[in-house]
């Protein structure tokens, strides 16, 4: 059977990506980043478009699957589903039911915490007793270059019925903001993302205490403030 060209631009960047592998590397043989993405210079995310061929029964390996591989090194294992037949690829992957391993593999990678407000699975929140209650959903992200993708994130319920649905990451602005930090405020970033935490410094906590005061009280800390300074 004559395989599609991979070169033929109408046709989606993942099935492109998986008749690159077929037609130019082979079930068994290595490939690097590198030469990825050489091979789709326009196409920022060509990488991830290879990932979600697994979702479809494609088996890429990376260094962490197996030791041998170099860091910038991944080998294509076996092919999964023939995505460029007409019918195999087309069903959203959003619109899916999430399955009872994806939830917990998702959860997993979210340190078991609601990715709105912060709260752990069973905490009371801070206004009432109420225990909050985990589940997965799916956040819209406008990837750099415009493209869309839901991608599944640890939600408590909350947060959940309060607009999770609505809400929307733009990853490209988010990374301008990040490339306008400067340097030492990127290494601290850097920081609280390794510890998946913020450690909150005793001025952060005045001023969040601060914020929930009625004006009344905000006018008589504002004026013991003048006092303290004179």
């Amino acid at each position: 059977m004559v395989l599609p060209s991979w070169r033929n631009e109408k046709l989606g960047s993942m099935v492109r990506g998986a008749l690159w592998l077929e037609s130019e590397v082979g079930e068994g043989n290595t490939f690097t980043k590198a030469r990825l993405r050489a091979a789709f210079p326009n196409l920022s995310q060509i990488d991830r478009r290879l990932r979600d061929l697994r979702d479809y029964g494609w088996t890429i390996h990376a260094s962490r699957d197996d030791p041998t591989l170099q860091q910038q090194e991944q080998r294509y294992v076996a092919k999964g589903a023939e995505v460029w037949i007409p019918g195999l690829a087309k069903a959203p992957k959003h619109k899916t039911s999430i399955t009872a391993a994806q939830r917990a593999k998702v959860m997993r990678g979210d340190n078991f915490l609601c990715r709105s407000c912060g709260i752990a699975s069973g905490e009371e929140y801070g206004d009432s007793v109420e225990q909050s209650q985990l589940n997965v959903a799916r956040r819209k992200v406008v990837l750099p270059g415009g493209e869309i993708e839901f991608q599944l994130v640890t939600e408590c319920r909350r947060c959940g019925v309060g607009g999770g649905a609505d809400r929307e990451v733009d990853l490209e602005a988010l990374l301008e903001l990040v490339e306008n930090l400067a340097p030492i405020e990127r290494r601290i970033f850097a920081g609280w993302i390794t510890a998946d935490q913020r450690t909150l410094s005793p001025i952060d906590k005045v001023w969040g205490i601060y914020r929930t005061l009625p004006e009344q009280s905000r006018k008589a800390l504002a004026e013991a403030l003048d006092d303290m300074d004179k």
